[in-house]
């Protein structure tokens, strides 16, 4: 290893995208839009308009990253645009609590990614196999070793990384598909018909749909907005992505639009079969997949194949978040907020093997909390909430980076016109603004075992760290006259 804090530019276009449609696709897609009953029961048949009505604010993040990605094409994405289009404190607090959010969310991914497995066993009648892998050691082992096994690859190198990840995706949408095109031919008759004979008299559907509660229906939207942040992990590749000044926006572009159809054609399409009443019912009770809901009533064979599609999702969570958050703390590092050990260069595969395992020790923690909570929504609600402020200061960058600095102003390459970044400024804060509050509302009124258990105060307890980190080096590079830095990009 060596010293030299310099990473290589070989990720192509198709790889920029894959990273981000990997951190999109996975729990988002086959877990949320249906375990969303037990974190906002209320929520009813309304799902799918709460699904949509999130978009909106992730569409606004989405447009920001685009214009300063396109202006600053560097590794750190979030950290690097707002400190130097913002503020270098509240790049980096902001920035840290992203980091803090997704690492837990890698080790939470990983957790529910074991039931996948069960699902699998359960389809092939290996009851035995199935109760081993609900066992508590069993889960939190295996998922150790997806995480550790995707810092190694991580480590291996982009080439060993895009071997893996690109045929990953395409896999994805290829299995996804098959719940896609299932609503075309199947409805709730052909479920109800499928259900074991002892269930299907317990269950009784609802004469009526109930009224729409809107604070139901936002706090929903809050939640279903986790769905759409992994296209962040897209402004991480900025120092090793080719042509970044173009490919980043493009990219962005590309996988929130491509995914965010998908998402609403996959979740119509389970919902189109699955009474909303029957998964309300089944969230209370037990950790649901949309795989899990729809093995009842698919052919032999393609339950599986569905299973498999949204394990894989699911896995390939891993390696894209895991090279987003080190990346950040790359970023970080170069910048001397933290220890310049950890833009330590692997000698051969030019990765930065100090933070991705700084990485893993991070999901390690989100595996070990997710087992000891017993619910992984603690994990899924810090993370929105982070990546709700995160999205925030991407918008307040775009209206502030003019002032601030003009120089980098000069290079955006994206709606250029000034009134576009207006309205997508603006736009972002006031939609990004509303989620946060009623995110934090519900969170807040929500009724636990005890405050560690609500995620705000994890939050804050997060920020306060973050702020005492940035305090001590700050004042550290101001005696060696080393901030003016901030002004620039870093060195390639």
């Amino acid at each position: 290893m060596e010293g030299q804090p310099k990473l290589i530019r070989q990720m192509g276009l198709f790889a920029v995208i894959a990273t981000g449609v990997s951190s999109m696709v996975g729990a988002s897609i086959n877990v949320v839009p249906f375990m969303i009953h037990r974190s906002v029961p209320l929520i009813g048949p309304y799902v799918l308009g709460a699904f949509i009505f999130a978009a909106i604010p992730a569409l606004f993040a989405g447009f920001a990253y685009a214009i300063l990605g396109s202006a600053m094409p560097r590794a750190g994405g979030s950290y690097l645009y707002a400190s130097r289009g913002l503020n270098p404190y509240l790049g980096f607090v902001a920035s840290f609590s992203q980091w803090f959010g997704l690492s837990l969310v890698i080790g939470v991914i990983s957790y529910i990614s074991i039931p996948f497995l069960r699902d699998i066993a359960l389809s092939y009648e290996y009851e035995s196999l199935a109760l081993i892998l609900d066992t508590s050691w069993v889960r939190v082992s295996i998922s150790l070793i997806f995480i550790w096994s995707f810092v190694y690859v991580n480590i291996r190198g982009i080439k060993s990384y895009t071997n893996l990840l690109i045929p990953m995706v395409i896999l994805i949408f290829c299995l996804g598909s098959i719940v896609i095109l299932s609503g075309l031919f199947l409805d709730t008759t052909d479920f109800l018909d499928a259900l074991p004979p002892i269930e299907r008299q317990l269950f009784k559907m609802p004469t009526a749909n109930p009224e729409l509660n809107w604070y139901a229906f936002f706090s929903a939207a809050a939640v279903l907005f986790s769905s759409f942040i992994g296209f962040d992990a897209i402004a991480q590749t900025g120092g090793e992505a080719i042509n970044p000044r173009r490919n980043l926006p493009l990219a962005l572009l590309i996988a929130i639009l491509g995914v965010g159809l998908f998402y609403f054609l996959f979740t119509s399409s389970v919902y189109s079969i699955i009474p909303w009443s029957y998964v309300a019912d089944q969230a209370q009770i037990k950790d649901i997949s949309a795989p899990g809901l729809l093995r009842n009533v698919l052919p032999s064979g393609l339950d599986t194949l569905i299973i498999l599609g949204a394990t894989i999702a699911l896995i390939n969570d891993l390696p894209a978040m895991l090279l987003s958050v080190s990346r950040l703390m790359f970023a970080w590092s170069k910048d001397g907020i933290i220890s310049s050990a950890v833009t330590t260069i692997h000698t051969v595969y030019k990765t930065p093997v100090i933070a991705l395992i700084l990485a893993g020790l991070m999901a390690t923690i989100g595996v070990l909390g997710s087992n000891f909570a017993g619910d992984f929504f603690l994990g899924i609600d810090i993370m929105v909430t982070s990546m709700l402020v995160n999205f925030l200061m991407m918008c307040i960058t775009v209206l502030t980076l003019k002032k601030y600095n003009y120089n980098l102003y000069q290079e955006i390459g994206v709606f250029k016109k000034r009134i576009f970044q207006l309205f997508i400024g603006w736009g972002g804060i006031i939609f990004l603004s509303g989620f946060l509050i009623i995110h934090t509302y519900k969170d807040l009124q929500k009724e636990v075992e005890a405050w560690y258990f609500h995620s705000t105060y994890i939050w804050l307890l997060v920020m306060l760290l973050a702020s005492s980190v940035f305090l001590v080096r700050w004042n550290k590079l101001k005696k060696t006259k080393t901030i003016n830095k901030f002004k620039y990009l870093p060195l390639e």
